[in-house]
């Protein structure tokens, strides 16, 4: 369902990172099926001459079902292309930030359950810091916020030596913890 980026010696890219968030999301949080994803797909590419759809920023879903906004109207993906209610699927595609072309350019990653959509601290974008994940306000690596706080220092001294709040401190040792 994700093609590598590179297949010798098999690599990563930041868009293979951003399909693997988008169909975490499909099959843990809208319920879609790898059947309906892998129909999606097979459609998508056959049918509408799309290539990426798990980068595809009018993707939605309802009830399990995959579909494409196009034309003002949403077309069934996983179900022979059939034109639906429209009904939006947004919860996850908000965290990724898109450029002028609608390729993603950033992702901000789900922490905790605790901290819903609206909390974008942590970022992980291709051109910061070679991708690794950063609190986006000061562009500190939350791997060497986490190693500071397992080498035995206090999170408010962490968060003085940065300028960032303890809680932002706090998210960048979880989102390292969940990694």
């Amino acid at each position: 369902m994700i093609r590598l980026a590179r297949k010798e010696p098999a690599a990563l890219s930041f868009w293979n990172l951003t399909e693997a968030h988008v169909l975490r999301s499909l099959r843990t949080e809208h319920g879609v099926s790898l059947k309906g994803v892998r129909q999606a797909l097979s459609f998508a590419e056959g049918e509408l001459a799309i290539d990426d759809l798990l980068l595809n920023r009018e993707i939605r879903t309802d009830g399990g079902r995959l579909f494409l906004e196009r034309y003002g109207q949403l077309i069934e993906l996983s179900a022979s292309g059939q034109l639906a209610m429209k009904r939006v699927f947004e919860e996850h595609l908000k965290r990724v930030d898109w450029d002028t072309r609608d390729f993603p350019v950033r992702l901000y990653p789900i922490v905790t359950k605790e901290y819903p959509e609206p909390d974008r601290r942590i970022a992980i974008d291709a051109t910061v810091a070679f991708g690794r994940p950063v609190i986006e306000r000061a562009g500190v690596s939350t791997g060497t916020i986490a190693d500071r706080i397992d080498a035995g220092e206090s999170v408010a001294a962490v968060a003085v030596d940065y300028e960032l709040s303890e809680e932002e401190i706090e998210q960048a040792v979880l989102y390292e913890r969940a990694a």
